[in-house]
């Protein structure tokens, strides 16, 4: 799915208008409809419903949703904000439509003075500005957002919290925005839903279509994505009855320190469940028995170090590199890191330690082979890049660094962003708060490893191995419950997961 900002959105509302054609009025009568039947599937008519209209297209949807309503037997009260200019438009005439109704107990706020008496099981719908919003909410409707704000209700945003900017919400007052329980947007999720300290204002955020014109959404360009299921498929490898070991690839994973060898078994297991033919894990003299012990489908190379990794194996033999997980920082580590990136002449993947290193030594980012991933979470990447005052100040960071070093970046989070040195970014949309546990970032690492290696350009090694990381968390969250996962069932249930993208869901249910 693309992702476009909200001028884009604005701009195709106009091309479905005119091209499909429509007029405004249905198109709003359309979107209301789908918050309308959201609201029927989940509230009884015995709650009452306490709507908060803007003077605009956000207004308008907000009474629209009550005039349906009210035929549906809900009792409502319609809250409009009166700056004393009139409404206009669509918005004029639905509350027009709203009067003629006559089931729709309707009032004017002027005054701070005029908010409503709200009942304990009242439910509060924001729709007092939409994604149109330009600067930060101030005055009356600034007071307004407050009061609702201090309400316990449950509170659903029509699009957008109203004073929540679509994208940048950088010199926002974030005091003056609405906390929403639920938003219900149109068609596509806005960008600001992705970023963690958005998440208070958005609650839990759904994408109700709304039947925007195909060629419009098809014309129209956008270097952001909503990466699906259909997405992987299409770029997922499958292999020939004719492979063997030799003909998957041989990946080469530097992991291990005294006291983190586990951060190797489990990259290393989760290379191997990627499908890769070959893996050799360079270690610590200490890890040879922990890793042929636990892993003994991995070949082991043992560093002359006892504790810590100082050396590389000659890379020639090897398809892909992955570097970082639990090595440490110690000062040989970080000279055979840097002998590693000038003489590497296949594609890394660096994630932890070796980030962090990265970090310290920024000078080194130049001799990143290219096609190279890079896996931070946020703190390392703030680390990298500097700091910034938001998150789409870093994703915007994000796509600059993938730029300007020709590597794809993963952007470890709730949804995981991935960028490329094209400027595209994808947002990832499995996984769950219960991979948020030690180990889950060495499972991704080499995920991304095992695909590489095998022949996959990194951008599709990427792609695939945050998607497909996420579905596995996703399948042993349901299985297990978010609460009690480990790194170690994510990837015991990768296999489910491959598995997934390659059957129908009637079928996978049924497993």
């Amino acid at each position: 799915m693309k992702l476009f900002t909200t001028r884009q959105i604005a701009k195709l509302d106009k091309y479905t208008i005119e091209n499909e054609p429509i007029e405004d009025i249905d198109l709003m009568e359309r979107a209301a409809l789908q918050i309308t039947n959201w609201i029927v599937q989940r509230f009884c008519n015995e709650r009452k419903f306490i709507f908060f209209a803007g003077p605009g297209n956000n207004g308008g949807d907000a009474v629209a949703i009550a005039r349906q309503l009210a035929d549906l037997d809900f009792q409502c009260e319609v809250l409009l904000l009166d700056f004393g200019k009139g409404l206009k438009g669509s918005p004029a005439m639905n509350w027009k439509r709203l009067e003629e109704q006559d089931k729709v107990e309707l009032k004017k706020i002027h005054s701070i003075d005029d908010f409503p008496e709200v009942g304990e099981n009242d439910v509060v719908v924001d729709g007092l500005f939409g994604s149109g919003l330009s600067r930060p909410l101030e005055g009356l409707p600034a007071l307004i957002v407050s009061d609702i704000n201090r309400t316990t209700n449950t509170i659903v945003a029509i699009d957008i919290p109203s004073g929540l900017m679509g994208e940048d919400n950088t010199g926002n007052n974030m005091e003056n925005i609405v906390r929403a329980d639920f938003t219900l947007t149109f068609q596509f999720p806005k960008l600001s839903f992705f970023f963690a300290e958005n998440e208070q204002y958005a609650g839990q955020w759904e994408v109700l279509p709304i039947g925007l014109h195909p060629d419009g959404i098809e014309q129209e360009k956008s270097d952001f994505s909503w990466l699906e299921k259909d997405d992987i498929r299409e770029i997922l490898p499958v292999h020939s009855r004719f492979d063997h070991k030799g003909t998957l690839g041989h990946a080469l994973l530097v992991a291990g320190s005294f006291g983190k060898m586990g951060a190797a078994v489990l990259a290393s297991k989760a290379c191997l469940r990627a499908g890769v033919g070959l893996l050799t894990a360079h270690i610590p003299r200490l890890g040879y028995p922990i890793l042929q012990t636990a892993v003994p489908e991995a070949m082991a190379s043992v560093d002359q170090h006892y504790s810590v990794i100082t050396e590389f194996p000659k890379t020639d033999p090897y398809s892909a590199i992955g570097v970082g997980p639990g090595i440490d920082q110690k000062q040989n580590t970080r000279k055979a890191l840097c002998y590693l990136l000038e003489t590497a002449q296949v594609p890394l993947v660096i994630d932890a330690d070796a980030l962090n290193i990265l970090s310290l030594q920024k000078e080194w980012l130049e001799k990143l082979p290219e096609g190279s991933v890079l896996t931070p979470h946020p703190g390392e990447f703030r680390r990298l890049v500097g700091e910034a005052e938001n998150s789409y100040q870093y994703i915007q960071k994000q796509i600059q660094f993938s730029k300007d070093h020709n590597c794809v970046v993963v952007l470890k989070g709730a949804f995981t962003s991935i960028s490329s040195p094209s400027g595209k970014l994808w947002f990832n949309s499995t996984g769950n708060p219960g991979m948020a546990t030690g180990g889950s970032g060495d499972a991704l690492t080499g995920i991304i490893l095992g695909l590489l290696a095998q022949g996959l350009s990194s951008e599709e090694a990427a792609l695939i191995g945050v998607y497909v990381h996420g579905l596995a968390g996703d399948i042993a969250a349901k299985e297990l419950s978010e609460f009690s996962m480990l790194a170690g069932d994510l990837i015991n249930h990768l296999g489910k997961a491959f598995k997934k993208l390659g059957i129908s869901e009637q079928d996978f249910d049924n497993l």
